[in-house]
């Protein structure tokens, strides 16, 4: 049974993702929570203040946040919380009001990987951003608006035998009942955000499931949300930030919260991990503190970066897509992932780090590899490493139902790997 603690954790945490239907909510989240806790929030184009201190930086759907401590010298090592905030889903094309046959339906691109089945016949909201022809920015999210429905099995006898959907044809969810012609979805998202649609300049906007999170299961042992992939981890982060910002130890390194947007799609862009924003923020840190290019390399060389990204627990009805000696279960501890091909980034140093930290905090924790003839997925952790160049170790909550657009947890494993990312922090 987990504790109370893990279950007050996962709630705070499904109220994370319900405030988080976008990448763009899910970092103006974070910044709330982290200016409640005196965060101060910092322009990219503005001079940055030197020495101590909490900040954050917002670009596009991503967030970097950090402590500076008092003894922090231009040498200091960073330790750097790795996750990124953007799901699989779908994305709303140009010209999205479409339909016919009297039906109103939104013209949509896949985004990510997706389980298109899980999204079939669920209530949908479309969220995201529109920039406005000044050049502001403004949140939207639609109340639940949209569906895919599948098609009655009376009408396709052989479904069951196997379910293949057309991903131009088939995934076009309805919204109304009229003449696409005379209607406006890109209003809808303007009424909204209380704009109106002729300033609307442009827009980045996903679907996103509207059941609200739940604990289920026997003894509540589980957890289902969408958007555990990979919001679990930057609630992870962010909470164990917070932490650190009230502890503010005097031999801690400085502890970053690095939440990068578009990792689903391959990370290449200025807010994801292949881009230059985390060099660029802790360049700006390190000078501030007075850091000459061989002190900068020498701080990196001390460095580390716990990636953070949800993993896979073994199912029961498929073990032999599971490696035959190591099967991770849920409430057994978050997962140390590691892959001989550098799909993830963990060496032997950094496992050492994760049974360090885990031994010291008696934190339970499990390894996961992947079956020789599945190929695995990768994360942020091996980008990052390769960008800076510091050691980097990859871990992650184990989920079922990876993908879908509402995954599984243990109700504990999230509780654990928040005190994971708080033993990383505190660590010198």
């Amino acid at each position: 049974m987990p504790t109370q603690s893990a279950l007050d954790h996962v709630q705070h945490l499904g109220r994370f993702v319900s405030a988080s239907p976008s990448s763009f909510h899910a970092v103006a989240e974070a910044a709330r929570q982290l200016s409640e806790a005196g965060f101060a929030q910092l322009s990219e184009s503005a001079e940055w203040p030197t020495g101590a201190g909490s900040y954050f930086v917002i670009r596009h759907g991503a967030l970097i946040a950090w402590i500076t401590p008092e003894h922090a010298g231009p040498r200091t090592a960073f330790h750097v919380l790795g996750a990124h905030t953007d799901s699989p889903s779908f994305k709303l094309k140009p010209k999205p009001t479409t339909g016919r046959f009297g039906w109103l339906q939104a013209g949509v691109e896949v985004y990510g990987g997706p389980l298109l089945n899980s999204w079939l016949d669920r209530e949908l909201s479309l969220a995201g951003r529109l920039v406005l022809l000044d050049g502001s920015t403004v949140l939207t999210r639609t109340e639940p608006l949209l569906r895919f429905p599948q098609l009655a099995v009376h009408l396709d006898r052989s479904v069951n035998d196997g379910l293949s959907l057309d991903r131009q044809h088939q995934m076009n969810p309805i919204w109304g009942l009229g003449d696409p012609t005379n209607a406006d979805l890109l209003g809808v998202l303007a009424a909204a955000a209380g704009v109106e649609a002729a300033q609307i300049g442009g827009y980045d906007i996903v679907l996103a499931d509207t059941q609200r999170p739940e604990v289920f299961g026997a003894d509540q042992a589980f957890f289902a949300s969408g958007r555990l992939d990979n919001l679990s981890s930057v609630h992870a982060g962010l909470q164990a930030l917070l932490s650190a910002n009230n502890s503010k130890s005097a031999q801690a390194p400085i502890a970053v919260l690095a939440a990068f947007d578009h990792e689903e799609v391959g990370s290449g862009s200025t807010s994801g991990a292949s881009g230059p924003i985390l060099s660029d923020i802790l360049g700006r840190i390190s000078s501030g503190l007075g850091a000459s290019s061989e002190d900068w390399q020498r701080a990196l060389t001390g460095s580390w970066c716990l990636s953070a990204d949800a993993g896979h627990a073994v199912h029961p009805n498929y073990a032999e897509r599971h490696d035959p000696a190591n099967h991770p279960k849920l409430n057994a501890g978050p997962l140390l992932k590691i892959n001989a091909n550098q799909r993830y980034a963990t060496d032997a140093e950094g496992a050492a780090l994760v049974a360090r930290l885990a031994l010291q905090e008696d934190i339970p924790y499990q390894e996961f590899v992947s079956n020789n003839d599945i190929p695995c997925g990768s994360t942020i952790g091996p980008l990052t490493a390769t960008r800076l160049g510091i050691r980097t170790v990859d871990v992650g909550v184990p989920l079922l139902s990876m993908h879908s657009a509402r995954e599984m947890c243990g109700v504990q494993d999230p509780y654990e790997l928040t005190r994971l990312a708080e033993a990383f922090f505190a660590t010198a």
